[in-house]
């Protein structure tokens, strides 16, 4: 069964259906929380009140096939509040941001580079890159135009080739 089903199933009120939707993107929505709030303890207030959200008005979710879309701009929109609650920015190691990708350096090293950025590229380049989300269903979430996407991904790889180059020149400076 896939989403747009367990999605229709759990608009329809079956709560089995919705546990398994939630099981099948917690991974996504935490890398999105980590990204947007930077710890742990915030990453999963923010996944909780998403799914509580998610849970209490899945009945007003108009088309299954965008449940994905739906659910990212809740946990959004919660991670923003926190962060509007904290208003400071914590530092964490980047060991906490556990995921599947290839290599535990490789993963440290690219959030690294990705948390230098601004925060509005760091959340488009999370959903394109990391979580592989079509420019299309970004800026349904985001609720910005394609264009504006666009623009600030491309913005995002500019800064981002600028600072692996210029971490380049330093780790091979000759003496």
């Amino acid at each position: 069964m896939d989403l747009t089903e367990k999605a229709e199933l759990a608009r329809k009120g079956d709560k089995q259906a919705f546990v398994l939707l939630i099981r099948t993107i917690q991974q996504s929505l935490y890398v999105i929380a980590r990204s947007i709030v930077k710890n742990n303890e915030d990453s999963a207030d923010a996944m909780q009140e998403t799914i509580t959200k998610a849970f209490t008005s899945i009945h007003t979710l108009k088309e299954p096939a965008y449940f994905k879309s739906w659910i990212i701009r809740i946990l959004i929109n919660e991670c923003n509040q926190i962060n509007r609650k904290k208003k400071r920015v914590s530092l964490l190691p980047y060991d906490l941001r556990k995921t599947s990708y290839k290599d535990e350096y490789e993963q440290v090293e690219l959030f690294e580079v990705i948390d230098e950025l601004d925060e509005q590229l760091q959340t488009i380049v999370t959903l394109f890159y990391i979580e592989d989300l079509a420019i299309k269903d970004i800026s349904k979430v985001l609720e910005i135009s394609e264009g504006t996407v666009k623009s600030r991904l491309f913005r995002a790889r500019k800064l981002l080739s600028e600072i692996m180059l210029g971490e380049g020149e330093d780790k091979y400076e000759l003496s």
